[in-house]
């Protein structure tokens, strides 16, 4: 049965989606690894963290493409997912460090012994284990969007109301990440990582691992998210974005669909963080600024929404020319950003992807009118009746007198 749901979840105009991602999981640790350095087709380690660091964006912007896109859910707050399960792996990878930190404390981070704490909090209790880290990386944010989107779905908080009020939560945990007492390293964060699972984590076999780890991921969050859209839930949770009154008067309960919608969006937010923090290195309060779930959005918007594939390419389009722009003019980036959202806005409403597949489908529904168009109506001739030749009829016309 999961089989068939899952095999229903991609149409013909997908496979491609998911053996893209599947061969690039194969084929870019293989360059790296086995071709020599200064090879014209090998990827470089730092290309190899880059590019998964492009991933895990896609892998955010398919998660609010999910709510945005498909029930109309325009979120503000999803960087707060994202990082809350960043955080959860960077505290896996600060235990992992023990007594080779600075202050050579087997128990306590670096960070702790600066600020003269005397024991582990109890919220870090369990985080020494890999499967227990995994499990909160899921738990955590699916947690908060369960709570957040309970009272605010049952309140029917709608519309630019509702906007403002994911961005509020995500502004407090930002101010709340930046103390110190909260116990998460304050305004440095958690960085120095060394090990994850017993691999170092500067190893080019780890990076490679971690590309491949991202990469299936997102191939999986893409399929769980085409099997959602694709099924009556999803028709529903479409009707729910287009006119949520009639869909709660003919007996649905939006507000379930919605949370339901919402908590699978932060649980794929929450891992796109989780792999984000080992291949960047680092996780500080920075990532809950509401200006990084605007950004999310722009992404999105860039691809189209309401489409999955759009996101994903929108990210990592963003996301590249953010990386040449910064380096390139890094005082010209805001503009740009900025611009390309007006340009997408004003001539790209539906985004890359919708765009192109909007073209298309007209293309497709001009050709199938044009077939569809009779010829005029002919004269029927059997051959096994003789036709018979009727004279002319004569001209009723009067005719000049001689």
């Amino acid at each position: 049965m999961i089989t068939q749901f899952f095999y229903r979840a991609l149409g013909a105009k997908l496979y491609w989606v998911v053996g893209l991602l599947l061969l690039a999981a194969v084929l870019v640790p293989a360059s790296n690894l086995l071709l020599s350095v200064g090879h014209p087709l090998r990827v470089p380690n730092y290309m190899v963290a880059l590019m998964g660091k492009y991933l895990t964006y896609a892998m955010l912007a398919l998660a609010l493409d999910l709510v945005w896109g498909y029930v109309g859910i325009l979120s503000l707050g999803h960087g707060a997912f994202f990082a809350l399960g960043g955080y959860a792996m960077g505290m896996y990878l600060m235990r992992q460090i023990g007594a080779r930190g600075v202050y050579g404390n087997a128990e306590l981070p670096d960070f702790m012994v600066f600020l003269n704490w005397s024991e582990l909090p109890w919220y870090w209790w369990g985080f020494e284990n890999f499967w227990f880290a995994m499990l909160m990386v899921m738990v955590v944010p699916g947690l908060l969007a369960f709570v957040f989107g309970w009272f605010a779905f049952r309140s029917r908080v709608t519309g630019v109301y509702l906007s403002i009020i994911t961005q509020a939560m995500t502004y407090a945990l930002m101010l709340a990440f930046f103390r110190n007492d909260m116990g998460f390293g304050g305004n440095n964060g958690l960085t120095d990582f060394r090990e994850i699972v017993g691999y170092s984590i500067q190893a080019p076999g780890t990076r490679a691992a971690l590309f491949a780890a991202t990469a299936i991921a997102l191939a999986l969050s893409f399929v769980i998210c085409s099997a959602i859209t694709r099924s009556k839930l999803g028709k529903i949770m479409v009707a729910v974005r287009d006119a949520e009154s009639r869909t709660r008067f003919i007996g649905y309960r939006p507000e379930y669909v919605k949370l339901f919608a919402f908590v699978v969006s932060a649980i794929i937010a929450g891992i796109a963080g989780a792999l984000y923090v080992p291949q960047v290195g680092i996780i500080n309060p920075g990532e809950f600024a509401p200006a990084n779930s605007i950004e999310i959005v722009v992404w999105a918007a860039v691809g189209g929404r309401g489409t999955l594939v759009g996101p994903i390419i929108g990210a990592i389009i963003v996301n590249y020319a953010k990386t040449w722009f910064t380096a390139a003019y890094p005082d010209l980036w805001l503009f740009a950003l900025g611009g390309l959202f007006v340009a997408v806005t004003l001539f790209l409403p539906k985004g890359i992807v919708g765009t192109i597949g909007g073209y298309f489908d007209d293309r497709r529904e001009l050709k199938a009118a044009r077939a569809s168009e009779t010829p005029p109506d002919l004269p029927v001739v059997r051959p096994d009746k003789p036709q018979v030749r009727r004279p002319p009829t004569p001209d009723a016309s009067p005719q000049p007198a001689e």
